[in-house]
């Protein structure tokens, strides 16, 4: 692991998107307003909403949009995101706001000092849940996170998280 210096790196930001209409725009500006030097890379995975139409008129130099004719499912938006990422660092967001881009710098944080080459988000550590989880969603979580932390050897608080970075 390698110290970054924080002004030398390009974020790449991807955001898979199925039919979010009522939480893209906001998410853009969320998203945009971070501090860091980036490039958003949207993969539209077939929506049917009015998503799509609103991503094919964005006009920003920073934001690339990829369109899947037909919804092939969350990883596949990402892989192509990943496929036409030029960035240093790479961090998901999910359209729907359920994460603020606010905690971005706290989590590159670990990366950028050198600690980590990898950082897991979790709505159990840190600021406090973000979202009331449901009883049994809460047990299920905690019972895959535990055996998961069993068979990879990790720490995990959240297996479930939508923060990768």
């Amino acid at each position: 692991m390698n110290k970054i210096d924080p002004n030398c790196f390009v974020l790449s930001i991807i955001i898979p998107v199925f039919n979010e209409i009522d939480t893209i725009e906001n998410c853009l500006n969320a998203v945009l307003l971070t501090a860091f030097k980036k490039e958003i890379l949207i993969v539209d995975d077939g929506s049917t909403d009015g998503t799509r139409e609103y991503l094919k008129n964005l006009r920003q130099p920073d934001i690339v949009v990829k369109f899947h004719e037909k919804n092939q499912g969350k990883g596949s938006a990402i892989q192509t995101a990943l496929d036409n990422m030029t960035g240093d660092i790479v961090l998901i967001q999910d359209a729907d706001l359920e994460y603020d881009p606010s905690e971005y710098p706290s989590l590159l944080k670990p990366i950028l000092n050198g600690n980590a080459d990898v950082v897991f988000g979790s709505r159990f550590l840190g600021y406090g849940a973000h979202r009331l989880l449901y009883y049994w969603h809460y047990l299920g979580n905690r019972f895959l996170t535990t055996l998961s932390n069993f068979f990879t050897n990790i720490n995990q608080t959240d297996m479930e998280c939508c923060y990768k970075v």
